[in-house]
Protein backbone atom coordinates (compact mmCIF):
# COMPACT_ATOMS: atom_id res chain seq x y z
CA UNK A 1 0.00 0.00 0.00
CA UNK A 2 3.16 2.18 0.41
CA UNK A 3 3.90 2.32 -3.36
CA UNK A 4 0.37 4.97 -3.13
CA UNK A 5 0.97 8.73 -2.95
CA UNK A 6 -1.49 9.69 -0.26
CA UNK A 7 -3.35 7.55 2.73
CA UNK A 8 -6.23 9.25 3.31
CA UNK A 9 -8.30 7.85 6.38
CA UNK A 10 -11.81 8.66 6.61
CA UNK A 11 -14.28 8.06 9.28
CA UNK A 12 -17.40 6.07 8.82
CA UNK A 13 -20.57 7.45 8.80
CA UNK A 14 -22.18 10.33 7.90
CA UNK A 15 -18.98 12.27 9.12
CA UNK A 16 -16.87 10.50 6.66
CA UNK A 17 -20.17 10.99 3.57
CA UNK A 18 -19.75 14.50 4.31
CA UNK A 19 -15.90 14.51 4.24
CA UNK A 20 -16.61 12.42 0.86
CA UNK A 21 -18.73 15.32 -0.94
CA UNK A 22 -16.41 18.14 0.40
CA UNK A 23 -13.33 15.80 -1.80
CA UNK A 24 -15.34 15.61 -4.92
CA UNK A 25 -16.11 18.99 -4.67
CA UNK A 26 -12.39 19.52 -5.60
CA UNK A 27 -11.90 16.72 -7.80
CA UNK A 28 -11.17 13.66 -5.37
CA UNK A 29 -12.79 10.39 -4.67
CA UNK A 30 -14.96 10.44 -7.98
CA UNK A 31 -14.99 7.01 -7.60
CA UNK A 32 -15.93 6.38 -4.21
CA UNK A 33 -19.40 5.91 -3.18
CA UNK A 34 -21.02 7.43 0.22
CA UNK A 35 -21.92 3.76 1.86
CA UNK A 36 -19.65 0.75 1.19
CA UNK A 37 -18.31 -2.36 3.30
CA UNK A 38 -14.88 -1.97 1.63
CA UNK A 39 -11.85 -1.05 4.25
CA UNK A 40 -9.69 0.71 1.52
CA UNK A 41 -10.52 1.97 -1.76
CA UNK A 42 -8.09 3.46 -4.57
CA UNK A 43 -8.65 6.65 -6.38
CA UNK A 44 -6.36 6.00 -9.11
CA UNK A 45 -7.62 9.30 -10.88
CA UNK A 46 -5.17 11.05 -8.03
CA UNK A 47 -3.38 7.93 -6.82
CA UNK A 48 -4.95 8.02 -3.83
CA UNK A 49 -6.02 5.05 -1.42
CA UNK A 50 -8.92 5.53 0.95
CA UNK A 51 -9.10 3.72 4.47
CA UNK A 52 -12.35 3.25 6.47
CA UNK A 53 -12.24 3.30 9.79
CA UNK A 54 -14.36 3.77 13.00
CA UNK A 55 -14.07 7.90 13.49
CA UNK A 56 -12.16 7.31 16.95
CA UNK A 57 -9.52 5.58 15.14
CA UNK A 58 -8.74 7.89 12.37
CA UNK A 59 -6.52 9.73 14.87
CA UNK A 60 -4.36 6.43 15.38
CA UNK A 61 -3.92 5.59 12.07
CA UNK A 62 -2.66 9.27 10.80
CA UNK A 63 -0.77 9.79 14.29
CA UNK A 64 1.07 6.59 13.78
CA UNK A 65 1.84 6.78 10.13
CA UNK A 66 -0.29 4.07 8.42
CA UNK A 67 -2.08 7.29 6.88
CA UNK A 68 -0.99 10.43 5.90
CA UNK A 69 -4.10 12.23 6.38
CA UNK A 70 -7.35 12.11 7.68
CA UNK A 71 -10.66 13.65 8.54
CA UNK A 72 -12.08 13.59 11.86
CA UNK A 73 -14.48 16.15 14.42
CA UNK A 74 -12.35 18.44 16.71
CA UNK A 75 -13.81 16.58 19.64
CA UNK A 76 -12.00 13.90 19.05
CA UNK A 77 -9.01 15.40 17.96
CA UNK A 78 -9.09 17.83 21.59
CA UNK A 79 -10.12 14.70 23.43
CA UNK A 80 -6.59 12.61 22.07
CA UNK A 81 -3.98 15.21 22.66
CA UNK A 82 -2.56 13.23 19.32
CA UNK A 83 0.76 14.51 17.85
CA UNK A 84 -0.61 15.52 14.84
CA UNK A 85 -0.70 18.27 12.79
CA UNK A 86 -4.25 20.46 12.48
CA UNK A 87 -4.64 21.43 8.84
CA UNK A 88 -7.44 22.95 8.08
CA UNK A 89 -11.58 24.37 9.96
CA UNK A 90 -13.31 22.36 6.70
CA UNK A 91 -16.53 23.78 8.23
CA UNK A 92 -18.67 20.73 7.93
CA UNK A 93 -19.89 18.40 11.09
CA UNK A 94 -21.00 21.44 13.33
CA UNK A 95 -22.05 21.29 16.79
CA UNK A 96 -20.69 22.52 20.07
CA UNK A 97 -19.58 21.28 23.51
CA UNK A 98 -22.06 22.05 26.29
CA UNK A 99 -22.68 21.23 29.85
CA UNK A 100 -26.42 19.91 30.36
CA UNK A 101 -28.48 18.51 33.14
CA UNK A 102 -31.78 17.92 34.26
CA UNK A 103 -34.67 20.71 34.19
CA UNK A 104 -34.28 24.10 36.07
CA UNK A 105 -31.49 22.11 38.02
CA UNK A 106 -28.48 24.73 37.17
CA UNK A 107 -26.07 23.25 40.06
CA UNK A 108 -24.93 21.68 42.78
CA UNK A 109 -25.56 22.42 46.45
CA UNK A 110 -23.23 24.90 47.89
CA UNK A 111 -20.07 22.67 49.26
CA UNK A 112 -20.80 19.60 46.94
CA UNK A 113 -18.43 18.85 44.45
CA UNK A 114 -20.74 18.71 41.14
CA UNK A 115 -20.68 15.18 39.19
CA UNK A 116 -20.05 15.10 35.55
CA UNK A 117 -20.54 11.91 32.90
CA UNK A 118 -19.09 12.49 29.85
CA UNK A 119 -17.24 10.48 27.07
CA UNK A 120 -14.81 13.36 26.87
CA UNK A 121 -13.03 13.86 30.21
CA UNK A 122 -9.65 15.52 29.02
CA UNK A 123 -11.68 17.88 27.62
CA UNK A 124 -13.84 18.32 30.58
CA UNK A 125 -11.21 18.72 32.84
CA UNK A 126 -9.80 21.75 30.91
CA UNK A 127 -12.67 23.43 30.75
CA UNK A 128 -13.48 23.49 34.59
CA UNK A 129 -9.56 24.46 35.29
CA UNK A 130 -10.23 27.50 33.35
CA UNK A 131 -12.37 28.69 35.27
CA UNK A 132 -10.96 27.19 38.69
CA UNK A 133 -14.19 24.86 39.15
CA UNK A 134 -13.76 22.08 40.88
CA UNK A 135 -15.61 19.12 39.82
CA UNK A 136 -15.56 14.86 39.70
CA UNK A 137 -15.44 13.50 35.91
CA UNK A 138 -17.19 10.06 35.83
CA UNK A 139 -16.05 8.03 32.18
CA UNK A 140 -18.94 6.99 30.40
CA UNK A 141 -18.63 5.71 26.51
CA UNK A 142 -22.38 5.87 25.56
CA UNK A 143 -25.30 7.51 26.22
CA UNK A 144 -24.46 9.72 28.89
CA UNK A 145 -28.15 11.38 28.99
CA UNK A 146 -28.93 8.25 31.51
CA UNK A 147 -26.09 9.50 33.88
CA UNK A 148 -28.21 12.46 35.63
CA UNK A 149 -31.50 11.01 35.64
CA UNK A 150 -30.55 7.51 37.39
CA UNK A 151 -28.59 9.79 39.86
CA UNK A 152 -25.01 8.70 38.58
CA UNK A 153 -24.40 12.58 37.73
CA UNK A 154 -25.48 16.00 38.65
CA UNK A 155 -24.59 17.28 35.00
CA UNK A 156 -22.97 15.90 31.42
CA UNK A 157 -20.38 17.10 28.83
CA UNK A 158 -21.34 16.27 25.63
CA UNK A 159 -21.29 17.40 21.92
CA UNK A 160 -24.71 18.47 20.93
CA UNK A 161 -25.93 19.21 17.71
CA UNK A 162 -29.81 19.52 17.10
CA UNK A 163 -30.77 19.57 21.01
CA UNK A 164 -33.52 17.21 20.54
CA UNK A 165 -31.94 13.67 22.50
CA UNK A 166 -31.85 16.09 25.27
CA UNK A 167 -34.94 17.48 25.21
CA UNK A 168 -36.25 14.01 24.38
CA UNK A 169 -34.61 13.13 27.82
CA UNK A 170 -35.98 15.50 30.16
CA UNK A 171 -32.32 17.86 29.89
CA UNK A 172 -31.50 21.17 28.98
CA UNK A 173 -28.68 23.04 28.15
CA UNK A 174 -26.77 24.64 31.20
CA UNK A 175 -23.61 26.08 29.64
CA UNK A 176 -22.53 25.91 25.52
CA UNK A 177 -18.84 25.79 25.86
CA UNK A 178 -17.06 26.08 22.51
CA UNK A 179 -18.20 25.38 18.60
CA UNK A 180 -17.02 22.09 16.77
CA UNK A 181 -16.46 21.09 13.07
CA UNK A 182 -14.17 18.44 10.98
CA UNK A 183 -10.52 19.28 11.11
CA UNK A 184 -7.98 17.96 8.27
CA UNK A 185 -5.00 16.50 10.09
CA UNK A 186 -1.79 14.87 8.88
CA UNK A 187 0.78 13.18 10.06
CA UNK A 188 3.48 15.33 10.35
CA UNK A 189 6.34 13.01 8.74
CA UNK A 190 4.39 12.74 6.02
CA UNK A 191 3.77 16.46 6.10
CA UNK A 192 7.31 16.76 5.38
CA UNK A 193 8.11 14.09 3.00
CA UNK A 194 4.92 14.62 0.84
CA UNK A 195 4.73 18.44 1.13
CA UNK A 196 3.82 19.30 -2.73
CA UNK A 197 0.76 16.70 -2.45
CA UNK A 198 -0.53 18.73 0.77
CA UNK A 199 0.33 21.71 -0.44
CA UNK A 200 -2.15 20.91 -3.95
CA UNK A 201 -4.77 19.69 -1.39
CA UNK A 202 -4.72 22.59 0.49
CA UNK A 203 -5.05 24.56 -2.59
CA UNK A 204 -8.17 23.41 -3.58
CA UNK A 205 -9.90 23.25 -0.28
CA UNK A 206 -8.94 27.19 -0.08
CA UNK A 207 -10.10 27.61 -3.62
CA UNK A 208 -13.22 25.99 -3.02
CA UNK A 209 -13.78 27.67 -0.28
CA UNK A 210 -13.46 30.92 -1.73
CA UNK A 211 -15.92 30.24 -4.35
CA UNK A 212 -18.71 29.01 -2.22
Amino acid sequence: MRETRLIVALPKGRLGEDALATLRTIGYAQNIPDKTRRLIMQDADHDVTYLFVKPVDVITYVEQGVADVGIIGLDSLLEADADVYTLADLGFGQCRFAVAGPLKKTGSAPGKTWRIATKYPRVTAQYYAKTNRTVEIIKLNGSVELAPLVGLSDAIVDIVETGSTLKANGLEIYEEMFALSARLIANRASYRLKYPLFKALLQKLDAEREDA
